[in-house]
């Protein structure tokens, strides 16, 4: 277990495997974000479904406005990481 595992973001994770539609999650995102927050998450799923597909960070940063810094730490995650970018990705391919 991850040291930042407790039992808030274990309530966390709970109260998003609740949410059951898009507008469900829009809603919960909007009350627990700040717009800057939600859109820089939204940011860096973009740049992992990018360097999914083998995209380079120039690529990558023109097309989304991601630093390279930005990219560089997705990368590391997308490749070292848990493996959640690579789940995600692969199960919206899927859809």
């Amino acid at each position: 277990m991850n040291n930042w595992h407790n039992q808030s973001t274990d309530e966390l994770v709970k109260a998003l495997l609740s949410l059951k539609t898009q507008e469900e999650c829009y809603a919960f995102l909007e009350d627990v974000c700040t717009i800057k927050e939600f859109l820089d998450i939204a940011q860096r799923l973009s740049v992992a479904k990018m360097l999914d597909k083998g995209e380079s960070y120039s690529a990558i940063s023109a097309q989304t406005g991601a630093s390279t810094a930005t990219i560089s730490r997705v990368s590391k995650a997308y490749e070292y990481g848990s493996g959640g970018y690579k789940t995600v990705i692969s199960r919206c391919e899927e859809k």
